[in-house]
């Protein structure tokens, strides 16, 4: 099963708790707490891949953790932030090939 690296960012107390995917640009959640946010996850790129689905795009591949901590766009994020991965939706998509 692929699974895609979550960065989620508590704000503090009186703000949402952010949920933002490097691999997958435009897709977000959020929840009002940290076991929230986690749960409300997987809908959001379930619901990312339906529209990438609905307009004919190709899935993009899920990056490593590893590859990702060596991409300085989003290395300085997982050091500061909680990562989770995220399993992609249980349909018969395929990755968009390197």
């Amino acid at each position: 099963m692929t699974h895609y690296v979550a960065i989620i960012e508590d704000a503090g107390p009186d703000q949402a708790v952010g949920v933002w995917f490097p691999d997958l640009p435009g897709c977000f959640s959020a929840g009002d707490t940290l076991d929230e946010a986690l749960t409300n996850a997987p809908e959001a790129v379930a619901l990312w891949f339906e529209d990438l689905e609905g307009e004919g795009r190709a899935i993009p591949r899920a990056r490593t953790p590893s590859e990702l901590k060596a991409d300085p766009e989003v290395s300085t994020d997982m050091a500061n932030h909680v990562i989770a991965l995220i399993p992609a939706p249980g349909r018969a998509l395929q990755p968009a090939a390197e």
